[in-house]
């Protein structure tokens, strides 16, 4: 596909290289093994070739706290199914107060929200405050297993929440407060938490969300919950009958422990919406999270002691999750808790002025927006203290690598990809390598991610499939509640066995760089977080109005993202705007505000397989632009008179002046 090599946005110096991370790690390997590795592409290979030995490195020098040794790295390259590090007990929270014990007075954390002014968090609090509320956690006999729940916005609090619960060996599971009943119950009904953690409601965009008769709802409908703590965030007055009040929780002095779990022992339960059925319950472990952790913040993203690190995120995304890596490699993190456009698009540059930022991380909708806002960053920014600029989320074209170029100067570019479902990246930043437009750095270290043709073959330098052909340590344990791990398999082994099929479009570059074209299948990723279009339709089609749905997420590199959502209404009916507003109501109460549609279309019918699936993949594809022909087989449909519909309304949307809008009238 490339015929010409471009020129570099982005050129290392040679200082920058020398003081990095990874070319210490490179250094300290090659004498450990006595190889040699004359660029970062000889380093990938040999680390994808010689994976046991690659991860067992990672392990010493980065001197992993373990009170139990491991007895062998891994058992077999199997997929799903190998054993990485057994024998070896560990707690990952452990990891994050090996820092700053000679200067306690340190930041850990700084905050600020609508709602608080900056605030910091200092090492020696942290460690008190999450020592406190293991104590009560362990006095109210949560252990090893249990699981909390937390319903909270990104805050100081919810670090603490979580790194309390790890470091007693608890499982956590956490969902932003801006997520509609149904979609956090959805979530938590599945794991039977025995703790919630709730806050009592947050400020968006300047407006007040009360979200008591939320919290009240959700203990009614989990029967397993023995225990309440009621974080008083938007009313410092705020009160639930029966929940113990956070400020008493973290009350005091306790003394810290850390309970030593196996390597796999689960230590959250993170969400990933498939097509059919409910969220999908992944469960991490300890170790592996730990490591992937160490690996990507501390060698490509470039963290360290001396940094200050944000990742705009909530706590539903699996960017949050990245936060607490921030604390694993001894970084300050800092949060920021609101709407990133109110009272305008510069809120979170001056959020990185007032924090002393050295690396600014956000989705890719957030710089595009800022570009097209004509948001000029450097007015807010000190010269030469920002060091990196991270995004992910969703594919960050061409000219959003020229915008934070041209705004910002001398930063590596660290775009990423990789999910909730492992918790870490596949491609993204190495401070040794320069930074293309449009192109995600290399392949992460110890990663074997490629591109993979229908049939089975490795690409290079064409769009593909992004598969993983060797196991990675975060790869998930399994789903809750899957005892046959049928559902673990096929949400990533049914296309191509043994080998992990993310459901991303990737192109490996001949530089060793990738380029991500969006999803591969039909989960919506709006703003980086997935959701299920299973999700969707349950909630649209209970409206008595609507008989079917169908709905797509048109995400594609280098175009706005847009989310059509076409529905069948009873005959008679007519979609305006009473029943438009209805219906994205029942979307943005229900699940997600995020996840309404740009576009509701009244369509005659949905698509469907002669097995009765909403061929959801077929419109998909149709309406990024793929020849009919290509995308459904007329034989293979129970109606394939529908079709003609949706190949007009992509003829119009193609036409249709503006981004993704068409007219449907």
């Amino acid at each position: 596909m490339t015929t010409i090599d471009p020129v570099p946005l982005w050129q290392p110096s040679e200082e920058r290289i020398r003081n990095s991370r990874l070319h210490h790690f490179q250094g300290w390997l090659e004498q450990r093994t006595g190889e040699r590795f004359n660029d970062y592409d000889a380093l990938w290979r040999w680390s994808v070739d010689h994976l046991e030995a690659f991860w067992e490195a990672i392990w010493q020098y980065f001197e992993v706290a373990a009170s139990e040794p491991y007895s062998e790295v891994l058992d077999s390259h199997e997929m799903p199914g190998a054993q990485w590090f057994e024998g070896s007990r560990l707690n990952l929270v452990e990891q994050i107060f090996r820092f700053h014990h000679d200067q306690p007075d340190r930041p850990a954390i700084l905050s600020r929200s609508e709602l608080r002014p900056l605030q910091s968090l200092s090492w020696g609090e942290l460690r008190r405050q999450v020592a406190a509320l293991s104590g009560q956690l362990r006095q109210r006999g949560v252990g090893p297993g249990d699981r909390v729940v937390a319903y909270l916005p990104n805050v100081a609090e919810t670090v603490v929440a979580f790194c309390a619960c790890a470091s007693v060996g608890a499982i956590w599971s956490s969902c932003s407060p801006d997520m509609g009943t149904r979609s956090v119950l959805d979530r938590f009904r599945q794991i039977d938490p025995k703790v919630i953690i709730a806050v009592d409601g947050y400020r968006y965009g300047g407006k007040d969300f009360d979200r008591l008769e939320v919290v009240r709802g959700l203990r009614e409908a989990l029967p397993t919950v023995e225990q309440v703590i009621l974080l008083p965030y938007l009313d410092p007055e705020a009160r639930l009958d029966g929940a113990d009040l956070w400020q008493d929780m973290v009350a005091g002095e306790a003394p810290m422990a850390f309970e030593q779990v196996p390597f796999d022992h689960p230590l959250w339960v993170v969400y990933s919406s498939g097509t059919t059925g409910m969220p999908k319950p992944i469960v991490h472990g300890h170790g592996g999270t730990l490591l992937e952790g160490l690996k990507g913040h501390a060698l490509h993203m470039d963290l360290g002691p001396e940094d200050r690190f944000m990742w705009f995120t909530t706590t539903g995304w699996i960017m949050w999750n990245s936060q607490i890596t921030g604390l694993m490699v001894g970084s300050t993190i800092c949060l920021y808790d609101g709407n990133p456009g109110y009272p305008d698009l510069g809120t979170l540059w001056r959020f990185a002025e007032e924090t002393e930022l050295t690396f600014f991380g956000a989705g890719a909708a957030y710089f595009l927006n800022c570009k097209k806002a004509e948001i000029e960053p450097g007015q807010w920014l000190s010269p030469g203290r920002l060091r990196s600029v991270g995004s992910t989320g969703s594919p960050l074209p061409e000219e959003g690598y020229q915008w934070i170029m041209d705004q910002l100067g001398e930063v590596m570019i660290a775009t990423i990809s990789g999910g909730t479902d492992v918790a870490a990246a596949y491609v993204g930043g190495c401070p040794i390598l320069p930074v293309y437009a449009g192109e995600m750095q290399c392949r992460y270290l110890g990663t074997a991610t490629y591109a993979m043709s229908d049939d089975g073959r490795i690409l290079e330098d064409e769009v593909g499939e992004l598969v993983v052909t060797k196991p990675m340590p975060s790869m998930p344990l399994y789903f809750w509640n899957d005892e046959e791990g049928l559902r673990y398999h096929d949400s990533y082994f049914d296309v191509f066995p043994g080998i992990w099929r993310h459901g991303d479009w990737i192109r490996i570059t001949p530089r060793g760089g990738a380029v991500i074209y969006g999803r591969s299948d039909t989960t919506i990723n709006r703003h980086g977080i997935r959701m299920g279009t299973s999700e969707i339709y349950r909630v649209v089609e209970e409206l008595p109005e609507v008989l079917d749905s169908l709905v797509v997420d048109l995400e594609y590199l280098g175009r706005e993202s847009f989310m059509p959502l076409f529905v069948v209404l009873r005959e008679g009916l007519v979609l305006d705007d009473d029943l438009k507003g209805r219906i994205k109501a029942a979307i943005r109460d229900n699940l997600s505000a995020r996840h309404v549609p740009n576009d509701i279309v009244p369509a005659p019918e949905v698509p469907r397989t002669l097995t009765g699936k909403k061929m959801e993949l077929p419109i998909k594809k149709l309406l990024l632009g793929h020849s009919l022909d290509k995308v459904a087989n007329p034989d293979a449909m129970a109606n394939p008179d529908s079709l003609a519909f949706y190949i007009d309304y992509a003829e119009r949307r193609d036409t249709a002046n503006g981004a993704g809008q068409v007219k449907t009238g």
